[in-house]
């Protein structure tokens, strides 16, 4: 009797657990698709790079500039901006 309830539990656990993050997963993936959605938006971000841990660069695209940032646990700082974006 008990054996046949762990081997209810260890089947359905990680199936459940799989569900639910494949559904999580699904979500992000087609938030951006929804309707009522603004389709353009006033930032891009077009690359992130992890420096160290806590620390990661971040070029973003906004109102015709191309903007260097860093961003850590103290906020975030602007470390360069150019005209235009670059190709």
């Amino acid at each position: 009797m008990l054996w046949s309830y762990i081997l209810k539990l260890v089947i359905m656990l990680p199936l459940v657990c799989g569900l639910m993050i494949g559904c999580l997963y699904l979500w992000r993936r087609l938030e951006s698709r929804m309707p009522g959605k603004p389709s353009t938006r006033l930032i891009a971000v077009r690359e992130t790079m992890m420096i160290s841990p806590g620390l990661r660069l971040a070029v973003l695209d906004f109102e015709g500039k191309r903007l260097l940032v860093s961003v850590g646990r103290g906020g975030v700082t602007l470390v360069d901006k150019s005209e235009g974006p670059h190709a």
